[in-house]
């Protein structure tokens, strides 16, 4: 039987526990299993990886014998918060909401379970009418209270910004979804990042206000709040030179997803500064066993066991054991580069952002083509002398073999009869393919 109050000393350990509302009483009322919710907007038709913070925090709370719920911001996805955004967000369709709504589904399901509790806040918007939204709900925000907010007050006193009443009636909505679920499903505690402390703040004390309740008794709610994570370098965390990191292959947009490969060289690529706070946030792992993980890495940090341990984990959490396998495998043969034994779909995935170029089949008939002659026609050498001196010195190697100056690529040197790899020194590639 677990201790349900000490999810609060596991996410403090983990890095995961920034604020919350009155934590005595949190700590007593989180001694039986409780309910909790975290709202998601669907902005999107993925999440991004920045997103896996509050889902991660759901988890943990899970781990330890409380349920907690997703809401999906159908209602105020339409509308869209101002926290953090400088500008007036774009309003999208109610297909686009819908369609992002059903795309991200199955990413708290993967990560989450099956059994997850998913519900969608239009299921109870679309039945309060304007009236009753400014009777039942307006009647208890003060204006002055709201226009300090930090996310209002920043786009006042912007020049030439100012925000929208829809976007300012925002942080009403969200503190509404908070009393509906208090009432309907016996919800008392609303989880999500630091940067929405207020809209948190104002659901508590909506529920406190609409329900009479005082702070010497009676049904109490509840917020907290995980950390904005950003990396020891001061860096955004979840960006790479390519832009997002998402929790999506392939989305249903066509827009770029993240593979399961491209996912664990994220993790893989983590510095040592940062390894021990991801593993902590981001697998299941006890704080505890990563401390010995992060010692025997302090020992031999070239093994990057931290690392591969993290990648290894993290991708397996989103994707499933058998992408992290696969994608552990295919990692592995780039960096020994027996790149040969990768499968064509594998090897599409790997090198789907490296520079590549299309090249007639025809001129690797006979002896084939000069290296000398290819290479200026890639990115891995400007000109003829520029690619002999590569290959003299040894820096080419041709779908992960040596080659040299007299070599030549001819089509039964192909991968899978149309791809041609090649690397200079350890991390320029390029890939030929041959049509």
């Amino acid at each position: 039987m677990p201790d349900h109050a000490a999810v609060l000393d596991d996410l403090r350990a983990r890095g995961l526990f920034y604020q919350c509302t009155d934590e005595p009483a949190l700590r007593a009322h989180l001694a039986t299993p409780r309910r909790l919710y975290n709202g998601f907007d669907p902005t999107a038709d993925s999440l991004t990886i920045g997103n896996l913070v509050p889902i991660m925090l759901m988890r943990r709370f899970r781990a330890f014998g409380h349920e907690p719920i997703v809401l999906m911001g159908g209602a105020t996805g339409r509308i869209g918060d101002p926290s953090g955004k400088d500008a007036e967000r774009t309003l999208m369709t109610d297909e686009k909401v819908e369609g992002n709504i059903a795309a991200q589904r199955e990413i708290f399901v993967r990560v989450l379970g099956e059994g997850v509790r998913i519900v969608n806040n239009y299921d109870w918007f679309r039945g309060i009418s304007f009236l009753d939204a400014l009777r039942d709900i307006g009647k208890h925000f003060s204006v002055n209270e709201m226009i300090r907010r930090d996310s209002v007050r920043t786009r006042l006193e912007r020049e030439g910004q100012g925000i929208s009443y829809t976007e300012f009636s925002y942080m009403l909505l969200q503190a509404y979804d908070f009393l509906h679920l208090y009432r309907a499903e016996g919800v008392t505690l609303q989880t999500a990042g630091a940067d929405q402390w207020g809209n948190i703040v104002s659901g508590c004390d909506l529920v406190r206000r609409a329900e009479g309740h005082d702070d010497k008794g009676g049904p109490r709610s509840f917020g907290f709040t995980a950390p904005l994570l950003t990396k020891a370098d001061g860096g955004k965390f979840g960006k790479t030179e390519s832009g997002a990191v998402w929790l999506s292959h392939r989305r249903p947009s066509g827009a770029p997803g993240t593979s399961p490969y491209a996912y664990t060289q994220f993790w893989l690529n983590t510095a040592d500064a940062d390894v021990r706070r991801s593993l902590l946030i981001f697998t299941d792992h006890s704080p505890a066993d990563i401390d010995d993980l992060c010692a025997r890495h302090a020992r031999e940090p070239q093994k990057r066991e931290a690392q591969r341990t993290l990648a290894r984990e993290a991708t397996a959490l989103l994707h499933g054991n058998l992408a992290a396998e696969h994608a552990e495998s295919a990692s592995a043969a780039l960096f020994s580069g027996e790149v040969a034994r990768l499968d064509l779909a594998t090897l599409n995935e790997v090198f789907a952002e490296v520079p590549s170029s299309e090249h007639a089949r025809a001129a690797l008939a006979g002896e084939g083509l000069a290296l000398v002659d290819l290479l200026p026609l890639t990115t891995l050498a400007k000109s003829k002398r520029e690619a002999r001196e590569h290959l003299g010195a040894g820096a080419i190697t041709l779908n992960g073999e040596p080659v040299g100056p007299d070599d030549r690529l001819t089509a039964a040197r192909l991968l899978h009869a149309s791809i041609a790899l090649l690397r200079r020194g350890k991390k320029a590639w390029h890939v030929t393919r041959w049509g």
